[in-house]
């Protein structure tokens, strides 16, 4: 478990994949973004705060929850930033801090192999998920 805010920034960097510090704070993300006026943090907010360090009060920040993960930010960021994978790597934190994780990728072939109509999206969502 990471103790340390550094240490915990750190680690969201390493699974979002992005680099926060791109960011300019224009706020295109949180334009595009469908569900960003029921946020308490909106994406470019999310951004500001994860580059500053705050991760704590994201993990408890309702946003987390209220995000879509539809990517429409990813998409409008004009700077390459995926607010998107910061929210899922910050909610993939909460969610080991609890102790609800209880898959690993290598449990999801073994789940899928009887039933043939599972969407290949699916599939790749969670591989991803539970690889980082």
């Amino acid at each position: 478990m990471l103790v340390d805010e550094k240490g915990m920034q750190e680690e969201v960097i390493r699974m979002s994949g992005t680099e926060p510090k791109k960011c300019m704070l224009c706020g295109k993300c949180s334009a595009t973004c469908p569900p960003s006026m029921d946020m308490d943090v909106r994406p470019h907010r999310f951004v500001k705060n994860v580059k500053a360090g705050n991760i704590e009060a994201l993990m408890e920040s309702e946003s987390l929850w209220k995000c879509l993960s539809c990517f429409a930010c990813v998409e409008r960021c004009p700077r390459g930033v995926e607010p998107a994978s910061l929210v899922e790597a910050v909610r993939l934190l909460v969610i080991r801090q609890q102790g609800k994780n209880y898959l690993t990728a290598d449990d999801i072939p073994e789940l899928i192999a009887s039933d043939e109509e599972i969407p290949q999206q699916l599939i790749v969502s969670a591989f991803r998920k539970y690889s980082k």
